[in-house]
């Protein structure tokens, strides 16, 4: 039978592993996630003044029409940032910078593209949907004594609307034109361009009548509005293709005020190494962490404890009442690990135990009964002999020796009954003609003989004792079928065994007993032991003699039908 998995093992092992792979798959979380963090925080770092040296580069861009100037605005970005700046064309011819040699040599794609008329959006997100930087103001930038009329009209405004009760405050365009927000009805000054705001309106005028005349859509001039965004009024249904023609001359016009496209290059100094620390936040994630798997090792220490403990509790309280003497006792587990086979044991000894003091109780009873019948009858004979109420004759004499005779079989077949269950049978193994000793056999118990002609049943076996079991079967047959019934002894040989069977048309043994026939001092009529001179241990001698012979020997049977003993042994040679 295979065997069963070590549970035992497996559970502890499981629970190592668990309480292992907790371990350290806490300190991995806190491992990546510390490192990620200072890594994140350090990208975010790098990417803000990243975006702080592109948004000065893009504004510089958007205010001049070149970067012949822009070499300063990038030292003072590299000393502020401690980043190495570098601006080149979009050719990479070198503009300005503050890059050294190793510098050089690692910069291969540039940080960014800085065009103030295709605002990056991964660097500035907060970028106008057309993607213009709003700092790029070109022909619509007011003269000095245009910003200050502005100014003065949008105070006067802001003025109004505070009179009003409203919070309202001075806001300047990027072009220097000045208006009071939020808009406040009856303190708003007449928003009319100024000299310099109507020539470029004009200017961007003439690119948008172009291109929608050449979109095939109707006309529809630009204007600026009080806080110099530039609008336009259009049909829905053509306004995407008009707002298109508005970014496009608004670039058109714009080209030759700003800075063309250049690349942007960013690099880390040397000396600058990323550190990856434990800030106290993760110092207390990590003490956190420790003592959660502290907290879960002992849970399944604790677990695994129970459930190791318990059924050992329950076979130790077993074991205590099979001392104290309840031999029935048993160890009711229901675990499934090796315990369980500890306890399946137990519970097989408990029963094994019971069922030997069953039957050393009943082999007492039955040594006391056969014992009983022949020390009553030679003590009542011998007392009445002493006391002259009979004399010590021939015949009394014969029939003590009978009774003496009983006693002394008896104790021999607890002899050898004692030696089998010791394994001590002594066998005198020589080659056999079983056909010959079943004649034998039939002829002194004027049975009937089945054998084929000429049968040679060869095996080696003990001749005593195999002509000791077929007797005892014989005598047995002999015993349980009437005067006008039948008993046959036959042999045959079945492939590499010798089969010999002993069959009487007598009463026959009933189902439930038939199990018990090779018992000690088992008998299906016990009343009438004492007539038939049985003593119920013929058949459990006959089984020990046949086991020791390496054969098998088994009974059937039907009440009023008879039974049937066969004997299997192994042939010559085998």
């Amino acid at each position: 039978m295979a065997s069963r998995p070590r549970r035992l093992r497996l559970l502890l092992l499981a629970g190592t592993v668990l309480v292992s792979a907790c371990s350290i798959a806490a300190t991995a979380w806190l491992s990546v996630q510390s490192t990620t963090r200072t890594l994140r925080a350090e990208q975010g770092r790098e990417q803000a003044e990243l975006a702080r040296v592109y948004d000065a580069v893009l504004g510089y861009g958007a205010a001049h029409p070149n970067w012949s100037g822009i070499t300063p605005l990038l030292e003072d970005l590299s000393r502020e940032t401690g980043l190495h700046v570098q601006l080149t064309t979009t050719e990479r011819t070198l503009i300005g910078g503050t890059f050294d040699a190793d510098d050089q040599q690692a910069a291969n794609q540039p940080a960014a593209v800085v065009d103030p008329l295709n605002v990056d959006l991964d660097l500035r997100p907060d970028a106008p949907q057309d993607r213009i930087d709003p700092r790029a103001v070109g022909p619509f930038l007011l003269t000095a004594e245009e910003q200050r009329s502005s100014r003065a009209g949008a105070d006067a405004d802001a003025a109004c609307a505070r009179r009003q009760g409203v919070a309202a405050e001075v806001r300047t365009s990027a072009a220097g034109r000045s208006y009071s927000w939020p808009y406040t009805d009856g303190c708003q000054s007449l928003a009319l361009n100024t000299s310099t705001e109507q020539s470029a309106l004009r200017q961007l005028n003439q690119h948008m009548l172009q291109c929608q005349l050449g979109n095939g859509v109707p006309y529809n001039p630009a204007y600026l509005g009080a806080d110099g965004v530039l609008r336009m009024v259009a049909p829905t249904h053509t306004r995407p293709e008009h707002e298109k023609c508005l970014e496009s001359s608004r670039r058109a016009v714009l080209t030759s005020s700003v800075a063309p496209a250049a690349f942007l290059f960013v690099e880390q100094p040397v000396v600058r190494h990323t550190v990856v620390g434990l800030p106290a936040a993760g110092i207390a994630q990590i003490a956190l962490a420790a003592s959660l798997v502290l907290v879960l090792a002992i849970a399944v220490s604790f677990l695994l404890a129970g459930r190791v403990l318990r059924p050992l509790t329950v076979l130790t309280e077993a074991a205590r009442r099979m001392r104290a003497g309840e031999v029935s006792a048993r160890a009711e587990v229901t675990a499934r690990w090796e315990v369980a086979e500890v306890a399946a044991a137990f519970n097989d000894m408990s029963e094994h135990l019971a069922r030997a003091e069953t039957l050393r109780k009943n082999m007492v009873n039955d040594l006391s009964h056969e014992l009983r019948t022949p020390l009553g009858t030679m003590r009542g004979w011998v007392v009445a002999a002493q006391e002259g109420v009979v004399d010590l004759d021939a015949d009394l004499l014969d029939l003590l020796l009978q009774e003496t005779l009983v006693l002394q079989q008896l104790v021999e077949d607890l002899q050898e009954l004692a030696a089998a269950d010791a394994g001590a049978l002594t066998l005198r193994p020589e080659p056999v003609d079983a056909a010959v000793l079943l004649a034998g056999i039939a002829a002194a118990h004027q049975v009937v003989l089945d054998v084929p002609a000429g049968e040679e049943l060869r095996l080696v076996a003990d001749p005593a004792r195999l002509r000791q079991v077929v007797r005892n079967l014989v005598v047995n047959a002999v015993q349980h079928t009437p005067a006008d019934g039948r008993v046959v002894v036959s042999g045959r040989r079945e492939g590499d065994e010798v089969v010999l069977t002993v069959s009487d048309t007598g009463h026959g043994i009933a189902a439930e007993d038939l199990p018990h026939v090779f018992d000690r001092f088992w008998r299906a009529d016990r009343s009438r032991a004492r007539a038939t001179g049985g003593r119920g241990l013929g058949l459990a001698i006959a089984k020990h003699y046949v086991l020791a012979h390496k054969g098998t020997i088994t009974a059937t049977s039907e009440l009023g039908e008879g039974t049937t003993f066969t004997i299997r042994l192994p042939r010559e040679g085998t």
